[in-house]
């Protein structure tokens, strides 16, 4: 099952600050969300930012042309990453607590075979 999962789920990239620094014109956006190709370059990663007299000028009101956001980026991560490490902690003491019964349970094993040997396992 870890395989499926991220292990460095601390690092989440951001969806404004990663895309300004590698596509500062934001042509991949511009090509393909056509309604925010004519917003400026400053407001493309974040439309809702823009002021509404330049929404009206790129033709695109957020909110009406393209949606508004649906979470606060910020507010997300914070959560996100509590419940992944909430999650990969509890994963740890399961790991441990198996590890734990593992030993137990070979100790007993073991005992059992010492019993058998000396004829006392009833």
């Amino acid at each position: 099952m870890r395989a499926c999962f991220f292990r460095q789920y601390f690092r989440c990239y951001s969806p404004v600050a990663f895309p300004k620094k590698w596509d500062k014109n934001g042509d991949y956006v511009r090509h393909w969300l056509p309604q925010l190709a004519k917003l400026p370059a400053k407001y493309i990663y974040e439309p809702w930012k823009a002021p509404i007299a330049d929404q009206k000028a790129a033709g695109c009101i957020i909110g009406k042309d393209y949606p508004k956001p649906i979470v606060v980026h910020e507010t997300a991560v914070k959560l996100c990453m509590d419940k992944m490490n909430k999650a990969y902690a509890a994963g740890k003491a399961a790991k441990e607590a198996d590890k734990e019964a593992a030993k137990a349970g070979k100790a007993a094993v073991s005992g059992q075979k010492r019993k058998l040997k000396q004829g006392t396992l009833k």
